[in-house]
């Protein structure tokens, strides 16, 4: 019998450490795949992921059950992209040029409209993937955040409101500075492909760069 995650927090307190490691396995790949969209490096990605979830454990006896488990979690894990994305700015950057924007799901959505197998235009894809988490990095981390949550995580406006603890016209507006600096930033892009391209997120909208 699958149990919810109320009835997996209450074991866990009570010393019942595998539901918390069910916990992980339920919103594992989601914390990774947010992280990842974060700092734009897989192990930079799963060290934050084990961070955040280091946290969330160590948090639970103040869960109350007041919001949805998901949600109280999702706001101890954004908080901590945040965090992880402040100090890797401090870091030089290193960018590796054979580096992959992800693997399986991870992978940062970005597509060229009718695309086909051609092997230049697979590379070309490839390339332009690279490029835009390049050019995500280039956001303020709180609209960045924003944009990753809702185009390419598929989150709802009411659920990145209540994860980040801000109102909704605050979600909506810092998303449309998001995407209105990012479309500024690839514009020359556009004009050299003489195509646009756009994000593809998790509910399958897509947006015009």
């Amino acid at each position: 019998m699958l149990l919810d995650d109320r009835e997996l927090v209450r074991r866990c307190l009570e010393g019942e450490l595998s539901s918390f490691d069910e916990l992980m396995q339920r919103y594992g790949q989601k914390v990774y795949s947010l992280a990842f969209h974060m700092l734009g490096s897989p192990d930079d990605a799963a060290d934050l992921a084990q961070e955040a979830f280091l946290k969330v454990y160590r948090a639970l006896p103040a869960f109350r059950g007041e919001a949805l488990f998901s949600t109280w979690l999702f706001r101890i894990v954004t908080n901590t992209c945040l965090d992880g994305r402040r100090r890797a700015k401090k870091r030089p950057p290193v960018i590796s040029l054979s580096q992959s924007a992800g693997t399986g799901e991870s992978r940062l959505p970005l597509e060229i409209p009718d695309n086909t197998n051609d092997p230049q235009n697979t590379y070309l894809e490839h390339e332009l993937q690279e490029e835009i988490q390049e050019l995500l990095r280039k956001l303020p981390a709180a609209q960045r955040l924003v944009l990753v949550m809702r185009d390419l995580e598929g989150y709802s406006y009411e659920e990145i409101a209540a994860a980040l603890g801000i109102s909704l016209g605050t979600v909506k507006s810092r998303l449309n500075r998001a995407r209105r600096r990012l479309r500024e930033l690839y514009s020359h892009r556009e004009e050299l492909f003489g195509r646009p391209l756009y994000l593809k997120g998790k509910g399958g909208a897509g947006h015009d760069l």
